[in-house]
């Protein structure tokens, strides 16, 4: 049963940007939190923004000023606008939620908290 699916990806030149869209079934929109991850060959996934249903967002450093996370309620989407896009921005992205783990709220961008995961989608940004 698929419940996250991400779209959007693709490529692009540095500077350029895209948007990342992640459609969610609804009972898996409700989760506490729900948030973007990214994999690069041979790095570790890292949690990459997150937001949770207070609407409080958290962002990694390297990304802050330069991506947005939001939510589309009325479609049950979570969004991540990526603006200023750098060659090390590339990588597979995963949309992820938590269900009803609410230690997210302590630890945002921790891989380990959320439960639901989407198949992934490619950024490939060139210089």
């Amino acid at each position: 049963q698929v419940q996250l699916v991400e779209s959007g990806g693709g490529s692009v030149q540095a500077g350029g940007s895209l948007s990342l869209s992640c459609a969610a079934s609804g009972s898996i929109f409700s989760s506490v939190c729900m948030g973007w991850f990214r994999q690069a060959p041979g790095k570790e996934r890292e949690g990459v923004a997150s937001i949770d249903k207070s609407g409080s967002t958290r962002y990694i450093d390297s990304v802050k000023g330069r991506f947005t996370i939001s939510e589309d309620s009325a479609k049950n989407t979570l969004i991540l606008q990526m603006n200023s896009l750098k060659p090390e921005d590339t990588a597979v992205y995963y949309c992820a939620a938590t269900g009803e783990n609410n230690r997210c709220r302590i630890y945002p961008l921790a891989g380990s908290f959320y439960n639901h995961w989407g198949q992934g989608t490619q950024v490939t940004v060139s210089s």
